[in-house]
């Protein structure tokens, strides 16, 4: 007010001034009736200004404060520092989890290089120590909301049992060398306990429980009869001649080594491109059971896989022609892509980004060898059936 300095214009005589009107009857009743002057409602509409002249200066004063305090520019300088602060931490989180992955990832390589090479009872129980985990992954996921809410799960007594079967089966594949009557006689067994089961069996807990004992235990089984059942020595690998005694000397490398070596660095070569690739050059969607994978990173994959194959083919001395190594090649690159998106489709329907998360950083045991789940069948039928002589 003291800004203001106005005087209004009203006295207080003025405001409470009135008058008194009397009726000209004088029979009728004294009433007395108030009536506003002119100037009354003047000074109002002037007290009215000035009380909105006083909240406009108060409203322009703010800005004063606030120059005085924190400016608009700071405060966006804040907001920009806690955006940047966000993307930073998000930037460390994600080297955070590549540096697991790496980590992770090598040791998790040079582990099972050295199980390929050892071969045998120690390459045979490490394939069915996975099996049995990537068995219960197959079925937690069968029984998840996003799977079990359009079908009938089978009870989980069942998918146990299903998991210790298909563990066995390595185990009966390096035993007796084949393994198609012993998956018939488990499937025929569970076959019989759905049906005895009390309740009302369906049709779709048979078929998934059909399809976990092929994809789990028949498929991985294949890679037993690669590794140690061509033991056929690949005379002609340099490797072998300068291989120590002590572990095995030139008969340690066989057909079944070379061609398994070949197999699993032409897949990880495949991935490895495919992801580099697709990262680089991804533009056209491939599927939309798997968003990220694209036609280019394909591409890669390919030239990726067949480049490791044919280079390994030279190295080993098997298999020996070029056209046999990338028709090997070609062969392993897409087992790999089929059998990753074969196990996305799994997990899409699911509902799940992982089927797992026992491996640091790269979620459950179906996410790391679900490219190797149909590619050891397809490699041993190709080295079994068009190579001459297992392509000595």
């Amino acid at each position: 007010m003291d800004r203001c300095n106005l005087i209004i214009p009203l006295s207080l005589s003025s405001l409470c001034a009135c008058h008194t009107h009397r009726p000209s009857s004088s029979s009728s009743p004294k009433t007395l009736v108030l009536t506003r002057p002119a100037s009354f409602n003047l000074g109002l509409k002037l007290s009215r200004g000035v009380l909105r002249g006083i909240s406009v200066n108060q409203h322009r004063a703010e800005p004063d404060r606030l120059d005085q305090g924190v400016t608009g520019e700071e405060v966006d300088k804040v907001a920009n520092f806690q955006v940047k602060g966000d993307s930073a931490s998000e930037r460390q989180q994600k080297a955070g989890q590549l540096k697991k992955r790496i980590f992770f990832g090598l040791g998790i390589g040079i582990s099972c290089g050295g199980v390929v090479l050892v071969g045998g009872w120690v390459f045979t129980f490490a394939i069915a120590a996975t099996v049995f985990v990537g068995a219960r992954e197959y079925f937690e996921l069968v029984r998840s909301h996003g799977i079990a809410e359009g079908m009938t799960p089978p009870p989980r007594y069942l998918s146990r049992a299903c998991s210790v079967i298909c563990a066995l089966m390595p185990i009966v594949t390096l035993y007796f060398g084949q393994i198609d009557v012993s998956v018939t006689s488990a499937a025929f067994v569970v076959a019989m306990a759905l049906l005895l089961q009390r309740g009302n069996p369906r049709f779709a807990q048979l078929s998934s429980t059909m399809f976990g004992l092929f994809y789990c235990g028949y498929l991985p089984c294949f890679w037993v009869k690669l590794r140690c059942g061509l033991a056929v020595p690949a005379l002609n690998t340099r490797v072998g001649r300068v291989w120590p005694l002590l572990l095995g000397g030139q008969t340690q490398w066989t057909v079944g080594l070379v061609a398994t070596l070949i197999s699993i660095s032409s897949i990880i070569a495949a991935d490895t491109f495919a992801f580099v690739g697709g990262k680089a050059f991804g533009r056209t969607p491939l599927t939309a059971i798997s968003p990220k994978k694209t036609w280019e990173g394909v591409a890669a994959g390919l030239g990726g896989c067949i480049a490791t194959s044919v280079l390994l083919s030279r190295i080993f001395s098997w298999p020996p022609s070029y056209l046999s190594a990338i028709a090997f090649g070609i062969l392993n690159f897409f087992g790999s892509l089929f059998g990753d998106l074969t196990e996305s489709m799994i997990k899409r329907d699911a509902g799940v980004k992982d089927s797992g998360s026992l491996i640091p950083g790269h979620g459950g045991i179906l996410d790391r060898t679900d490219s190797y789940i149909f590619t050891g069948a397809l490699a041993y039928s190709f080295v079994k059936t068009f190579l001459p002589l297992y392509g000595v």
